[in-house]
């Protein structure tokens, strides 16, 4: 009886769901379902003002407390993603204010509902391009994806897999604001391997005569970004035909299928997966709801308006020369002190197996550069050698990891900073790299300059957790 009653519960409570993905119609939403891609239902604020509701994401300008600052002022009283979100600058504070904003993040989110801030949530994917501060202009599409199909953990043969080293520590936080948010708002882009930009940018001139339905600019000069919805039923089968082409394309030589390889907000994504296994441990019998999917904007690695940035690496409390000696001898190089940062940016941006390092000596800015004969993927080896510095040399001492050019010869002007400044990404392998010899270590590229991170907009309901009925 009780099992009955439960049942016809569930069906209700599914009336209301997050997803409609009914197997005995033979839709896209299927076939979609096979590759790990869901509907969502988007949420997106009223009257849409993007340069005070959009923020960078989380993990950017983790040294810079002025940027956030300016942030804070530019929002002021109005409903923005900055009070739904945690800016990591923030995870130094101690535990009773870490907690403390937690909360407040929930309650904003919970007002956000209960206020009315969001349109009438709509079930589409979203096609976006953003024009940056560089004129790059990228395009992308939002999407849910399957958390049963993605695995962080190394050497994964799933079909959405990590593409770097998963820090453990770094998921505490991320998962106690996921388990009881009510809303999502991620900063996730995962890459798909196009070279024939149909999936992407082929949906985008098919919508693109549609009536956008947001448009505007950045905060602090980002650039701007305009969306579309992605809704009809031929628009919904172009999208499935093309990715069940890409699907064939990338099987690998054991049948495994590489289909999306997550590019930024890898632990955002690793967050979720944690959030949901656990919440299938909390719940026995439960095997699919809200928190199985999560809202992602996907990218074609191919995109004209993307750049692979290596993402920097600064060192605090070293002795600046004892550490470039140290990645010398380990990285079996020579050194080379140059007269700039111009020189020495320019000398990096010319080579795959080349670094540099900037800090000051009795007040005076030092640019050395270490060339080494490395072939594969340098971050490979720079990853574990800092590792190893840390752990044996000097344990004080503490990394950062840095996103842009300019702010990391910053850094490097700040007394007791030493920067890492590391050469680009070669996408063109990255599909291929990351297939044979497993995720990169932690951190180690970014899609584009700081502030061509991710912006958060749109987003997605999770406080119910329901049922869908195939």
């Amino acid at each position: 009886m009780f099992k009955g009653l439960g049942l016809l519960l569930l069906l209700i409570l599914s009336s209301f769901g997050v997803y409609t993905i009914i197997s005995k119609l033979k839709t896209s939403k299927k076939s979609l379902f096979d590759l790990g891609v869901v509907i969502p239902k988007i949420l997106i604020p009223k009257n849409l003002d993007t340069t005070t509701w959009s923020t960078i994401a989380v993990d950017q300008y983790t040294q810079n407390e002025e940027y956030w600052q300016n942030v804070s002022t530019i929002v002021g009283e109005k409903p923005s993603a900055f009070k739904i979100t945690f800016p990591e600058i923030y995870l130094k504070e101690d535990d009773n204010a870490r907690q403390q904003r937690i909360t407040n993040i929930h309650q904003q989110m919970t007002n956000y509902l209960n206020k009315g801030i969001f349109e009438e949530a709509r079930e589409e994917f979203v096609y976006l391009e953003r024009t940056t501060r560089y004129w790059r202009v990228r395009h992308g599409l939002n999407i849910a994806i399957d958390l049963e199909r993605y695995e962080y953990k190394p050497f994964s043969q799933a079909l959405i897999r990590s593409t770097e080293a998963t820090i453990e520590s770094r998921l505490p936080t991320r998962v106690a604001i996921r388990k009881d948010a009510p809303i999502e708002i991620p900063h996730i882009m995962v890459l798909v391997n196009d070279p024939d930009h149909k999936l992407i940018e082929g949906l985008g001139e098919r919508v693109k005569s549609n009536k956008p339905l947001y448009q505007g600019d950045l905060m602090l000069n980002s650039g701007s970004v305009q969306g579309w919805s992605v809704s009809s039923k031929d628009d919904l089968e172009y999208f499935r035909a093309n990715l069940e082409k890409l699907a064939k394309s990338n099987t690998q030589k054991d049948g495994s299928i590489f289909l999306f390889a997550v590019g930024d907000g890898n632990h955002s994504l690793a967050t979720a997966k944690a959030t949901w296994e656990q919440f299938k441990k909390d719940h026995p019998g439960i095997t699919d709801g809200n928190l199985r999917y999560a809202l992602i904007e996907i990218v074609n690695i191919y995109d004209s308006g993307l750049t692979f940035e290596p993402i920097h690496r600064v060192l605090m409390n070293i002795n600046s020369e004892k550490f470039v000696n140290f990645m010398k001898e380990k990285l079996d190089g020579t050194l080379e002190t140059l007269a700039s940062f111009e020189d020495l940016k320019n000398k990096i941006e010319n080579s795959k197996s080349d670094l540099g390092f900037i800090y000051k000596k009795d007040g005076n800015e030092q640019f050395i550069l270490l060339k080494t004969n490395i072939k594969e993927l340098l971050i490979s080896q720079l990853q574990p050698a800092i590792d190893d510095y840390l752990a044996k040399e000097e344990t004080t001492g503490q990394i950062d990891f840095i996103h842009g050019a300019d702010e990391i010869y910053n850094l490097g002007q700040k007394d007791g900073y030493t920067s890492v400044y590391l050469p680009a990404v070669d996408k063109e392998s990255f599909f291929a790299t990351i297939s044979e010899k497993g995720p990169l270590p932690r951190k180690s590229f970014s899609m584009g300059e700081a502030d061509e991170k991710k912006f958060y907009l749109e987003c997605r309901e999770i406080k119910i957790y329901l049922i869908n009925i195939f």
